[in-house]
């Protein structure tokens, strides 16, 4: 079998030629309008690590090199010569340039397209877009699989909680980054050249060296670029056609089709783009994908797309309420740095879901640091050789127990009912219950959970014997149900006795749809022009394909809606 290192370099030869194309004259030429020459000396800077909405530069003559600069030393990633370009998804994004891009010969010339011209010929000019779109998307893989790029550093005492948080937050965003051991001789060398002291951590070190002690989620978005200013610093007001709150399945889907159908989209994410789907290890009944999907990898390439045709995101974002003036929306945003009202013609709610928190002693103690509500690559690698739970029967919890048994000695999987039959698909629960080292614990509770740091054991209580157990375990997943996100809404948004979002025929005797001239959309809500999508619907169906069609059809409300105002 071949190791990872010979897996990885085997990865390297297949993608060259993918990730770094040649542009032929006809691509040139397409981009030459949208471009200006200049001229490069040697070790003339053309963008730097840290900046955001870099140019695109292809070189006509010359060289030029990309390189990533860690602790003194520079580390050179690629060369360009005539007909390569320098650049990878950031420009696509809009996030923070991961290296800095230099001239190399004695003298070169580039074509810079700016950014906005750019994002505007990757929607409009097929020709072009195609390979360097997936040309930006496979060197943002490789170098995420290059063991001596660094990207981000988080430095973290092992096992920390606020440690493991950065960590899945730019993990979940798709942002390249390596966690280190403040107890390791690495993490003490850096922390000794950077003055850190254990009380500063965890600590990040953005790509220009630069340290901040203790960051918040919204600091280190800013570092990397994902929360973005919607509007200059003096306005007010930002208008726009559309505003996606939550960027799950449906969110994405929905900002995919309004972007494209020329609608002024933007997206507000409260922590990390897919929402549910984007933390599930592996989606086998997505339509398409006969082998299955990571909901990680099927999540980003729509966010992928939907930057492609326009749409802004800003993450974390946190809508804090909304109100309704003259048949118009109005949003109240929590945005760090823009004060401004978001002022949106129509508004498409896909906040999804939260997962409902175990009711078991001690419980507060080990979330982040035990207990987990996803089950990705990240939390599989704390899971190794160990005997671990996952809690709950649907598919999510089957998802995850598959993934964990690959890893993992032993899976534990506890529901509190008879079988998986009432709440499982029948493929995945037979795949589950032939598994040999997954164990199923029927009419089974978790009733506390132990340990210091971090966890080291639970105790479950099976339900129908009141018989008690404990097991030693570094890790419990908890995928027991969801509590929809609607706790920002307005009353006007009518909900169901569990707090989702009534839609449709159910909310056409609401007092706002009363002389209004047209009967609401199958999933506007008792609002005109506001729509809900996804798990938040009440009566939606809770499978990804299904919200992924109802993104699409929101798109289509929306249109009617402001056909009304027009």
């Amino acid at each position: 079998m071949m190791t990872e290192l010979e897996k990885d370099e085997q990865f390297y030869r297949d993608t060259e030629a993918i990730a770094f194309p040649k542009l032929d004259d006809r691509q040139l030429a397409m981009l030459e309008p949208l471009g200006i020459r200049r001229i490069l000396r040697r070790g003339e800077t053309i963008f730097k690590a840290g900046q955001r909405d870099m140019a695109l530069a292809v070189v006509l003559r010359g060289e030029i090199e990309a390189f990533e600069s860690r602790d003194g030393q520079e580390q050179i990633l690629a060369t360009a010569g005539p007909r390569d370009f320098v650049g990878d998804v950031a420009m696509l994004m809009g996030t923070a340039a991961l290296v800095t891009a230099r001239g190399k010969a004695d003298e070169s010339e580039i074509l810079e397209v700016p950014a906005g011209r750019l994002r505007q010929a990757l929607a409009e000019l097929p020709g072009v877009s195609e390979p360097i779109v997936r040309a930006f998307i496979m060197r943002r893989q490789r170098l995420q699989r290059d063991r001596e790029f660094a990207g981000l550093r988080i430095v973290a005492h092992g096992g920390s909680r606020e440690g493991h948080l950065l960590d899945d937050f730019l993990h979940r965003n798709h942002i390249p980054h390596r966690l280190i051991d403040f107890e390791s001789e690495a993490g003490r060398a850096l922390c000794e050249r950077l003055h850190l002291a254990g009380r500063d951590l965890p600590a990040l070190i953005t790509a220009t060296g630069m340290p901040l002690r203790r960051p918040s989620l919204r600091e280190v978005a800013q570092v990397a670029g994902l929360l973005r200013r919607l509007g200059s610093e003096d306005q007010t007001e930002i208008s726009c056609d559309l505003v996606i709150v939550g960027a799950g399945p449906a969110g994405l889907a929905a900002a995919v089709y309004a972007a494209s159908e020329g609608l002024k989209t933007v997206v507000l994410e409260s922590y990390a783009p897919g929402g549910q789907a984007g933390a599930s290890s592996l989606i086998e009944n997505f339509f398409g994908f006969p082998t299955g999907i990571s909901g990680g990898d099927l999540t980003y390439s729509a966010q992928l797309q939907a930057f492609r045709f326009g749409a802004k995101f800003s993450t974390p974002a946190q809508a804090l309420s909304l109100t309704v003036t003259e048949g118009e929306c109005r949003a109240s945003l929590q945005v760090e740095g823009c004060g401004a009202v978001l002022r949106s013609k129509c508004v498409i709610i896909a906040t999804g879901a939260d997962y409902h928190r175990l009711e078991a002693e001690g419980r507060e103690d080990f979330e982040g640091v035990g207990v987990y509500y996803a089950a990705t690559a990240l939390e599989g690698s704390l899971c190794r050789n160990s005997t671990v739970l996952v809690v709950g029967g649907g598919n999510s919890a089957g998802q995850a127990a598959m993934f964990l048994s690959e890893c993992a000695d032993k899976v534990l999987l506890v529901i509190r009912g008879e079988g998986l039959a009432k709440s499982m698909s029948s493929y995945l629960s037979r795949r589950v219950e032939t598994k040999s080292n997954i164990e199923i614990l029927t009419h089974t509770q978790v009733r506390k959970m132990m340990g210091g740091k971090t966890l080291e054991a639970v105790e479950l209580e099976n339900t129908q014997t009141h018989e008690r157990r404990t097991v030693r375990t570094p890790a419990v997943f908890s995928m027991t149900g969801a509590k929809p996100c609607t706790d920002w809404l307005p009353p006007e948004i009518e909900r169901d006795a569990k707090g989702f979002i009534k839609t449709g025929h159910a909310v056409a005797e609401a007092p706002a749809w009363k002389g209004f001239g047209r009967t609401p959309m199958p999933l506007e809500t008792s609002v005109p022009g506001i729509f809900a999508a996804g798990d938040v619907r009440s009566g939606s169906v809770k499978r990804c394909a299904a919200a992924v069609g109802e993104g699409g059809m929101a798109v289509e409300g929306v249109h009617v809606a402001l056909a009304t105002y027009a």
